[in-house]
């Protein structure tokens, strides 16, 4: 399952030999091996000289000469020799043993290769998208939830048992505004998609009440002679007039139906009040209604979603925690730790002064002059935040799971380290130990500035089927005879491998610029590219009618050597992946491979090599390099598809 772990530990058993015998009573001290610059260098490198020069007093560079003079690659099965390099120990591999190694174990574990199992399994939640529903998913919203399931993917691999859940924000004004509305026009039973058609409803109940409002201010600022107040009003009135435009095109007859009914209500924004006041009392009426628009969100949530191949194990209701009063025992055991302040009827968190006094500063590696904010629990009118319900939920969460990951805007990094905190000063510090904010910054479309409020926005539905336009042009360009069905098929899993690639590749914490030209290259650095890759070395081995016994000993050629080389390390780069939670070292990786095996491809003759055993030897390379792009592109939760 690793070649690479046992190249490193036959030439550590070579290095721990000849120590014995060069200076006898020595012992090898742990090094990081390293890959040579050039396979003409090495497959690995030691720098355990370095080490060994404190307590030999001798150099570098004298030691590695004498060490390597004492090697026996004899002992071993495929180092073939050992040379000093500058205080190094570099060593050799017999190609053909080395390359039997990798391609076997490759091939023999197949589906399986690189997913190295961890020594302590977890129970692992990982929580994402979670997004308001009141408005359909949108390019934002879509890197969170492709990066939530790469992250439930890989940790699946590596043998956690992981569960995923969506954190249903059921709560406010927003959706209380959107059932509103809904209720307003006969409870209509919902235009596909669903989400869209809710958040159009939410969208035009806030443009009519908006537009009614500025337009009262502006009457009032002209009556007045308020110059600067009147132009301040039309310029909201021109934009609420222009969203009621776009609004009216998008769903005919919803706009106009509501425009004709609410401005005959006295007060909407009171009935909205009163609804969401009556759904936080747990009222039947008001939780049918409301449960019901929420659904018609939530269904369109998943059937986008479910286009991609994400799901999610449990819908988690904001809701559910408050009419359970959960946030009560909470607000209670805080008061109880002492470090809750009282300040004219609010109650307040000291989060600072937790983080010292449980050193939680220096365990979690916060600035120890970092301040860290209070946080208001309880606000002078005796109304609770939402940070409560999110400990509330907290504790359920880790009721039933060791580990808990949280995908969420890095706008909420300060509120996730003050709910750990908080956690930790009622007692459960192993839980904010455990709880991790996955923080990541938002998607930028050229050119579009979205804004659920007034109904404009990306849906993600609208970018995956631009993206498969665009990747059908693309095959229907690249292989004109292929059937219409497989034409689209295949441009499905292009365009949708496209939009994912492109929002994991780019790391977390940096914004990603959509650019539609970058994500549908079919020449480097994209899914495309990976997946085009894959698909040739499928049709290489389908124009094979008998595979000829392999001489691994004629893979001699150093693109061969870095090709295999590569594909030994991708067990380790998968490990560090999700130990580090970097499904962008993947991509990084998948890539290098493709170009490393395109690289080979065009100057190697594989089918028609120049003897049996090449042929053999060659096909074997192919078919593992086959096996380890699919495998990386799983964990990305990006299809393979096996022609293009």
């Amino acid at each position: 399952m690793n070649p690479l772990a046992e190249l490193r530990a036959e030439c550590e058993k070579l290095l721990v030999d000849a120590l014995e015998e060069a200076y006898p009573g020595a012992e090898l001290p742990q090094v990081k091996y390293s890959e040579p610059p050039s396979p003409e260098m090495g497959a690995i490198s030691s720098p355990a000289c370095f080490q060994l020069a404190r307590t030999l007093r001798q150099s570098p560079a004298k030691i590695a000469e004498n060490l390597a003079q004492h090697i026996k690659p004899e002992k071993g099965g495929v180092v073939a020799s050992a040379k000093a390099v500058n205080g190094y120990i570099n060593f050799h591999t017999d190609a053909g043993s080395y390359a039997k190694l990798v391609l076997k174990a490759v091939i023999e574990g197949d589906e399986s290769y690189g997913f190295l199992k961890t020594g302590e399994p977890k129970k692992v939640m990982v929580e994402h998208t979670s997004a308001n529903p009141n408005s359909p998913l949108h390019i934002g919203n879509a890197r969170n939830s492709i990066l939530g399931d790469s992250l439930a993917k890989l940790l699946e691999k590596r043998g956690h048992d992981v569960v995923r859940h969506f954190l249903v924000n059921d709560m406010g004004r927003q959706v209380a505004m959107a059932t509103y509305g809904w209720g307003l026009m006969g409870k209509p039973e919902p235009k596909s998609p669903a989400e869209l058609w809710v958040g159009t409803i939410y969208a035009s109940v806030n443009v009519i009440t908006e537009l009614k409002r500025f337009k009262a201010d502006l009457k009032e600022a002209e009556e007045q002679g308020w110059v600067y107040e009147a132009q301040e009003a039309r310029d909201e009135v021109d934009k609420y007039e222009t969203a009621a435009v776009d609004l009216k095109e998008r769903f005919p007859g919803l706009y106009t139906s509501l425009a004709k009914i609410l401005p005959g209500v006295e007060d909407p924004m009171a009935e909205i009040v009163a609804l969401n006041t009556a759904y936080e009392n747990d009222e039947p009426d008001a939780v049918k209604d409301v449960r019901q628009v929420v659904r018609y969100c939530l269904d369109g949530f998943e059937a986008s979603l479910g286009q991609l191949g994400i799901g999610f194990d449990s819908f988690d209701y904001e809701s559910d925690l408050v009419w359970k009063r959960a946030a009560d025992d909470v607000l209670e055991a805080l008061n109880e730790s002492g470090y809750v302040i009282k300040d004219m009827g609010a109650q307040i968190l000291d989060c600072d002064w937790i983080a010292r006094d449980l050193g939680l500063k220096e365990k979690w590696g916060l600035h120890p002059e970092h301040e860290i904010p209070r946080l208001v629990l309880v606000r002078g009118d005796g109304t609770t935040l939402y940070t409560l319900r999110d400990m509330a939920y907290h504790i359920w969460k880790f009721g039933f799971v060791d580990r808990v990951i949280n995908v969420i805007g890095m706008e909420q990094n300060l509120a996730q380290l003050q709910l750990r905190i908080a956690l930790a000063a009622i007692g459960n510090q192993w839980m904010g130990d455990n709880l991790l904010h996955y923080s990541y910054e938002f998607v930028k479309l050229p050119g579009v500035k979205m804004s659920g409020r007034l109904g404009r926005y990306v849906t993600l539905n609208e970018v995956l089927d631009k993206a498969v336009e665009l990747a059908y042009m693309e095959v229907d360009k690249r292989n004109p005879r292929l059937g219409e069905a497989d034409k689209r098929d295949i441009a499905r899993m292009v365009g949708f491998g496209a939009v994912k690639y492109t929002l994991l590749s780019v790391d977390p914490m940096k914004q990603v610029v959509f650019d539609w030209e970058r994500a549908l290259n079919f020449e480097t650095n994209s899914a495309p590219f990976i997946q085009y890759s894959h698909a040739r070395t499928c049709n290489i081995l389908k124009r094979v009618e008998k595979t000829p016994d392999p001489d691994y000993g004629q893979l001699a050629d150093v693109k061969e050597k870095e090709l295999v080389n590569l594909i030994a390390h991708f067990p380790e780069v998968y490990e560090r992946a999700v130990e580090e939670l970097k499904p962008g070292d993947i991509t990084a990786y998948a890539n290098n491979l493709a170009d490393r095996f395109n690289s080979f491809y065009a100057t190697q003759r594989v089918i028609d090599a120049e003897t049996e055993g090449l042929i053999g030897a060659r096909l074997a390379l192919v078919d593992a390099t086959r096996i380890t792009l699919r495998n990386s592109l799983e964990v990305l939760g990006i299809e393979a598809p096996e022609r293009m």
